[in-house]
């Protein structure tokens, strides 16, 4: 009794079991849900989810669910390529030359520092590159106000550039003669002066400012000497000459450096007029005036009374002794053939030097060089060749002849050599 009814029991809870199984294979199978995405795919979006569902549950053909799915998208075969960003196809022109549209691009200030840089670094191509320089300036100089900004900007470059004051005044001297751009009452020449006599009225406070505006200051003042020597303005016989507006400024400027003579303001006065000293005192000469006769006498008071530096006062004292000898010029004959060792103090400068028996120089300005010379002619063995630099006979003069001693040790060499042949 008891075993039939643990096996109509186990009968029982085993139909149960497989009637559970069976409905749970068929809820984890069933044909209207769709199986998991696999692990190596992305997770599904919601896009996923949303045409997941437009998949109708019953056995629906995969036409059905794909004519369901093209009715529902919102993709169109007329919509633009897509492009991604930063992306450049192989028709666009990344790399373009632009080499030819290089310069007209730039701006005036970019052209003017580059190509002072340029001279600055390399003076020496000053004539094979200005007049590229001047065409690129007139292609870029159109009115009168760019006109007015190409004078500001080389002079800012000539006063502020250490020793490009020479190379700016050249520059400017082109310009003023080549710039296209010529208004009557405004051309580059007289813009350029104009700018300059700016600064020309503010010497007495930049004189005596501090040490970075005088410093300023100096190199405007060396830029108006090199200026002035350089500056070709044209008269009216079309002859060049210089600006004698310049003239009177540097006096000025001079005889302001005189008045605060500090060491700064004292060697920029001296390289000044080592500069332009010999044409300024010249051209006042030639007027009749004894403006440099002052200048050196304001500089002997500095020596005397001025506490200048040791170095300064050297520069100074050269400076009176160089203007004292004309400032270092020769002036030789003008024509050759009249050039005697009376009226030229060059005329025996490329003469040779000749030495006599004791070795005392000579040459032919010397009052005895007559006799001195025939003497070297008169001498038995004097034959330039068979000499050498030091005056002894070259070892070649007598080549066959042997010194005596020389003899008797060469003889006694050979009979000895000759005694141990025969052994």
């Amino acid at each position: 009794m008891y075993n039939n009814n643990n096996s109509s029991s186990s009968t029982a809870s085993s139909s149960s079991s497989s009637s559970e199984a069976g409905d749970m294979r068929s809820a984890v199978f069933s044909p209207g849900e769709p199986l998991r995405q696999p692990r190596t795919s992305p997770p599904m979006s919601d896009g996923g989810a949303e045409s997941r569902s437009l998949i109708p549950s019953g056995g629906h053909n995969s036409s059905s669910a794909a004519d369901a799915l093209v009715k529902n998208s919102k993709l169109s075969a007329a919509a633009p390529e897509f492009v991604p960003g930063n992306y450049a196809s192989f028709n666009d022109e990344v790399y373009s030359d632009v080499s030819e549209d290089y310069y007209p691009e730039t701006s005036l200030a970019d052209f003017v520092q580059d190509f002072v840089s340029h001279l600055n670094s390399s003076p020496g191509s000053f004539e094979s590159e200005i007049d590229y320089i001047t065409d690129m300036l007139n292609s870029l100089v159109t009115t009168e106000e760019i006109l007015q900004e190409l004078v500001e900007l080389i002079y800012v470059q000539s006063t502020s550039i250490p020793n490009f004051a020479y190379t700016g005044a050249r520059l400017c001297n082109h310009l003023s003669h080549h710039i296209r751009l010529s208004p009557a009452s405004h051309n580059f020449r007289q813009l350029l002066l104009q700018r300059c006599q700016t600064e020309y009225e503010q010497r007495e406070q930049t004189v005596r400012g501090d040490p970075e505006t005088q410093k300023r200051f100096h190199y405007y003042v060396l830029f108006l000497g090199e200026l002035y020597l350089n500056l070709e303005i044209k008269s009216r016989k079309d002859t060049p000459g210089r600006a004698n507006v310049l003239l009177g400024a540097l006096k000025d400027l001079l005889n302001t450096l005189f008045s605060h003579p500090d060491d700064p303001n004292l060697m920029c006065a001296v390289k000044l007029l080592k500069l332009s000293g010999s044409i300024l005192d010249d051209t006042w000469k030639e007027k009749g005036q004894s403006d440099m006769d002052e200048i050196i006498k304001k500089i002997e008071d500095i020596l005397l009374d001025a506490k200048c530096s040791r170095d300064v006062r050297q520069m100074l004292l050269k400076l009176v002794e160089l203007q004292s000898s004309n400032w270092g010029r020769v002036h030789t004959a003008s024509v050759s053939s009249d050039a005697t060792p009376d009226n030229d103090p060059n005329y025996f400068m490329n003469e040779p030097t000749f030495y006599t028996a004791d070795g005392t120089p000579f040459t032919a300005a010397d009052p005895e060089y007559s006799d001195k010379y025939q003497e070297i002619l008169d001498r038995e063995d004097y034959f330039p060749d068979a000499y050498e630099e030091n005056g002894n006979d070259s070892f070649c003069a007598d080549e066959d002849e042997m010194d005596p001693e020389i003899e008797e040790a060469f003889e006694r060499f050979c009979m000895e050599s000759d005694a141990r042949g025969k052994k």
